[in-house]
Parts: C-alpha cells; structure tokens; sequence
C-alpha cells in the first residue's frame, strides 16, 4: 500500500543523517558525560558541540541552551518557574489557542490563586494585541504564547508582541515548537526571555528538547537532583539524542537558506487541488498569509473529521483532525472554537503538515483520493444539501 504522510506537526521522521550521528553514542561512546574520567569526558564534548548548534540555529549563546526530555518539559519548565519566582502577585498572560503543554499549566495555576489572562484571537487565528496591552497593566506579569499554532500553522506576530511586552517591563516566554527549523526564529533579533524547542518536530528523535533561556533572565529549575546543564536541569544527559538534535538544527538550516517556497507550493497545491476537486462546503482556516510553509487546515461541512481520517488512514494516508495530543476526541478543536468556525465546518477540519519528504506524487495522491471520501461521507449525514453530496 502506498504510504503518504501529512502529518508532521505531529511528529517527524528521523532524518538518515540525523540517525547515522547518533549511531556511535550507543556503541563505542556510551561514558556518561559528567564523569571525570577521560571516557565520560570525550562525550561531554559531543554534548557542547550539538549545544553550539542548536544555539546556531536560534541566534542564542550556547551557554543560554538547556536541554530537555521535550517541547512539554520546556514548557512546563518556563511557566512553572515563573510561578515559583513571581508568585501570586503576578499575572500570568496566554491565549486561548495555545497547545496544551501550555495552556494545561497556566490554568492549573489559575486554580491555585494566580490570576490567569487568557487573550482571545480573531477569526485569522491572530491573538488582540489591545487585549494584550490592557492584560500588561498589571505588573508583574509572565507572558507565555505561541511562536506559530500547530492546528492552523497560524505565525504569530512576534516582534510586535515581544516589543509589546518588554515595553511593559513583562517576561516572555515563546513556545517555538512548530516555527523552529520552518521559519527564521532569531532570539538576537527578537526580545524573548525564554523560548522552547522540541527534536521530533524537526527530523530529530522524540525524547529531547530544549528551552533557551536569556543571560539575565531570573530562572527555576524544575527538574532537580543534579548538577546537570549547568545545575538547570537535574539527569543525565540524553547524548544520542542530543548530538542527534544537534545534526537536525545543522541540517534545519542549511533548509532554511533554500527558503520556504518549495514547500509552500506543495501545500498550495495541495490546498487548491483539494478546493477544486470537493467544490462545495469547504473552508481553509486561519490567516492564509501568515501561516506555516508547510501547513494547511481545512474543513469540510458536515462530515466528522475523524471519519475522514479512517478513510484516508485506509488508503494509506496520514493526516490529523487537530493536535495530536487531542485527536480521538469527537470534540471540536479549542483552536477553531476559539477563531469562531462555525460548527458544522468545525467538527470536520483536518489538518495536513508536509516536510521537506513530501513529494508532487504524495499530494495528487491526496487529491485524487478525497472527493469519494467526502461524497461517501456526506451521503451519510442527516445534514448534508443533496448539492454537497454530488461533487
């Protein structure tokens, strides 16, 4: 069966290169690198040398570099520090389209005494920078938000909202996830104070991430017990997966000096090639012009999302009704509720990510393969015009 992946928000292959670095670190240099022996030392160089990369990549100083099991610890590490440093004083500011690795901790702060704004976005998916600037009234305050949204592929405007919240005297924390290794992220050319990395997004493996986090910046750790990462973060180095990511911020940008524009126009042909083969009752959500290369998401009224899914997944190819930390629930996304898509184009959106993997062959196959799944689909729903059931 031919085999088409579109999902790659989700996660990402292992690049071969990326695989062939790593290879060596569970055979011949496996010492554990905060050993004071030459074995356990020859492989702490290794782990600096993948932080200088990874430091390339964003514009940052690799001492500023912290490595983590992941895009959620990261997150959870900014937030839950700020927490702990500021206190209940402070006011702790996000939006309503946040993923869960951030959205999941601010409002468990809220229901522990801290007071939580929630900024909301229109219908472009872009967050209100009025509401932002009132939310900053407050002092202290701990901003934490989105580089660029895993649903819709939405970018944020960064650079305003980072000269917003420095001109108030807040922290921001950026949450890179998505926006690294598929645009130019650059903390030395935009003021963030903290920002999170996750490998799997980026042809690296799953299991590291990283949080940058600016020179001066006050911090907490989260994970504790030893004097890893500088006394930052407690365990022992994950060093194959470390040099792994190393080798994929190498690679991510030597891709980011091609530029975005072949990937771009795979998904927009994909995105056309979709509208013109189901004409009738589908709608491209978010802001078409400031969005992720390699991402669309599209609804199609009346049909559930995951029913398109196990069609499409029946021939092979892989896509998402949403995140992947949410898809399997019937219910709508809190991205596309929070943009205002109505319900009946709500319930059945799907989202197709591509890499620089995907070919022209993967998305005619897509194309041709969906208007039987949605005519089949709408045929079925008690809710569907006779006139969207014959495309």
């Amino acid at each position: 069966m031919k085999i088409v992946y579109m999902d790659n928000n989700a996660t990402t292959r292992v690049a071969p290169e990326v695989t062939e670095a790593m290879e060596p670190f569970f055979r011949e240099l496996w010492g554990n690198p905060s050993s004071m022996h030459y074995f356990g030392g020859q492989v702490a160089r290794h782990v600096e040398d993948a932080r200088a990369k990874v430091a390339e990549l964003i514009g940052a100083d690799p001492s500023e570099i912290i490595f983590t099991s992941c895009g959620t610890e990261s997150n959870n590490t900014a937030i839950a520090g700020a927490a702990e440093i500021y206190g209940r004083q402070a006011r702790i500011v996000t939006s309503r389209v946040e993923h869960q690795a951030v959205l999941g901790p601010c409002r468990k702060l809220g229901q522990t005494g801290f007071d939580v704004v929630e900024l909301g976005v229109d219908s472009a998916g872009q967050p209100d920078l009025g509401e932002l600037r009132k939310a900053l009234q407050h002092a202290p305050c701990f901003v934490t938000t989105m580089w660029a949204n895993n649903e819709t592929g939405v970018i944020f405007p960064i650079e305003e909202i980072a000269g917003i919240v420095k001109s108030a005297g807040g922290v921001l924390h950026v949450d890179a996830v998505q926006a690294a290794g598929k645009l130019p992220v650059r903390v030395d050319e935009v003021p963030v104070d903290m920002l999170s990395l996750s490998g799997h997004k980026i042809h690296a493996p799953k299991g590291i991430g990283v949080l940058y986090v600016r020179r001066g910046t006050k911090f907490r750790p989260f994970m504790l017990g030893g004097h890893q990462e500088h006394g930052r973060r407690a365990g022992t180095e994950n060093v194959p997966y470390i040099v792994g990511l190393g080798r994929a911020c190498e690679m991510a940008r030597e891709h980011l000096r091609e530029g975005p524009g072949k990937l771009a126009a795979l998904r927009d042909r994909l995105e056309k090639g979709l509208i013109a083969a189901c004409p009738s009752g589908v709608l491209v959500n978010g802001d078409k012009g400031r969005r992720l290369p390699n991402t669309t998401n599209m609804s199609f009224r009346y049909i559930e999302g995951e029913a398109i899914l196990y069609h499409l997944s029946d021939l092979g190819i892989a896509a998402s009704s949403g995140s992947a930390c949410t898809s399997g629930s019937l219910e709508v996304s809190h991205v596309l509720r929070a943009m205002g898509v109505p319900a009946e184009f709500a319930q059945g959106s799907i989202r197709f990510s591509l890499s620089r993997y995907t070919t022209g062959e993967d998305v005619d196959y897509v194309i041709a393969m969906m208007p039987a799944i949605v005519r089949r689909l709408r045929a079925l729903s008690p809710f569907s015009p006779p006139e969207e059931q014959q495309i």
